[in-house]
This record gives structure tokens, sequence and C-alpha cells, in this order.
């Protein structure tokens, strides 16, 4: 009876210490046999660790976390040299799924898991097209800067500032789109914080009740606020 009884608890004991784990996180990296992985996020400003694992040998991985609404995560990866890689990606409660290579841990990571990681995905693929454009001009600016050519040179210079607001405006556009998802406040506050502060408003405005009570949606309102303290001094 008394081995019953102890048997129990330790079940019990197990069962709590799972139900503390909101996020797990499954990581496969072909060809990694050492190094660390470690799971990271943003806490009052700060990039903390709240789980890690060290490789020795070729296994599956997880790692947990806590979770009270979707945030951003990064899965760091220290292969015992002076090299790091990072993979960030957008959790929600439950398990999330990374794929990668240990030769390019960031560029081939497949990541699974939360509707808001499908979401961001979406804004990264044509956001990573405007900007490769960018790098274009910045090269055919410099190609022409040396050759002398003011008039295609101003011309480049006139594309690029039109970019820059053409991804603001679509990052805006965005954001409203996707108004009940968690990746509206996340993009107002990383991608576009020094935009207007009508835009910022616009968004903030747009989001659902969830979105607003969320991580993110609490910071994006307390950072309109602490704007419009500032220009009301």
């Amino acid at each position: 009876m008394k081995k019953l009884s102890f048997l129990l608890i330790a079940l019990f004991i197990v069962a709590c210490g799972k139900d503390q784990n909101d996020l797990t996180v499954k990581v496969k990296v072909k060809d990694l046999k050492k190094g660390t992985l470690y799971l990271k996020k943003v806490e009052d400003t700060i990039l903390v660790t709240v789980d890690s694992l060290v490789i020795n040998g070729n296994y599956n991985i997880e790692l947990h976390s806590k979770l009270d609404t979707p945030e951003v995560f990064y899965l760091y990866l220290d292969k015992n040299s002076a090299e790091k890689d990072r993979i960030t990606f957008f959790a929600d409660k439950g398990v999330t799924e990374i794929n990668t290579t240990l030769k390019n841990f960031a560029f081939d990571a497949d990541i699974k898991g939360s509707d808001q990681q499908k979401v961001l995905n979406e804004y990264l693929t044509l956001i990573s097209k405007m900007n490769n454009r960018n790098l274009e001009l910045i090269k055919e600016q410099f190609d022409a800067q040396k050759k002398n050519d003011t008039a295609v040179y101003l011309k480049l210079a006139e594309e690029a500032k039109n970019s820059t607001k053409r991804r603001y405006l679509y990052t805006v556009n965005f954001a409203l789109n996707n108004k009940d998802s968690e990746v509206a406040p996340y993009l107002a506050l990383t991608e576009i914080y020094n935009a207007r502060i009508d835009l910022l408003d616009t968004i903030n405005k747009s989001l659902t009740p969830k979105v607003k009570t969320s991580k993110y949606g609490k910071e994006l309102e307390a950072f309109i606020e602490k704007i419009k303290n500032t220009e009301s001094e």
C-alpha cells in the first residue's frame, strides 16, 4: 500500500512538472554532434535563457518554457567556437518543431507550430524581396557614384526613398489585415516603431480584444502612450 502511495505521489509530481511547460520545442539539426542549444526570449528588454541543452551525440532534442501568451523566442546554437547562429520563431502553447542543418542553421530552418509563425512567414517572404532590392540599390548607387553619374545616382536615391515608404505602408497594411494575430503588434514594435504615431495608433485601435491583452498588445499600448506623453510635454 505504501509503495502504491509513493508511486501515485511520484506520478503527480511528474504530471505537475509537465503542466509547467506550456511550450515544447522539438529540434532536429542535421549533422550536429556537439554544441549547446539555448532557448531564449526577451523579458523587460533583456534577452534571457529559459532552457538549454548540451549536445553530445545525435538524438532528438526538446527544450521547454512557460508561456502566457504567444510571443517570439530565439533558438541559439553555440558550436563551441566563436560562431553562433540564431533562429527566430513565434511560439504559442503546444509544440513547435524546428528542423534545420548544422551548415546553414538559420537559413535552412523549417518551422512548424503556431498560427502566428505562419502569419510571420507570410510577412517575411515579401519583406525579404524588398530587402534584396534595397541591397541591389545600394550597389547600383555605389557604381553610379564611382562613374560620377549624378543623374543615375539621384534616380536610384529616389527609388530607395520610395522603397522605404513602401515597406512602412506594407507593414501597416499587413498588421491591419492581421489584427486578430499577435504578429500585428509585434511588427508595429519591431519593424515600424519609428513610424508616425497616427499609423501606430491605427494599428493599436484595430487589434481584437484578445490580441490587445497579449504581451505585444500591451507593449504597443504602453509604447504609444509613452510617445504621446512625451510629445505633450
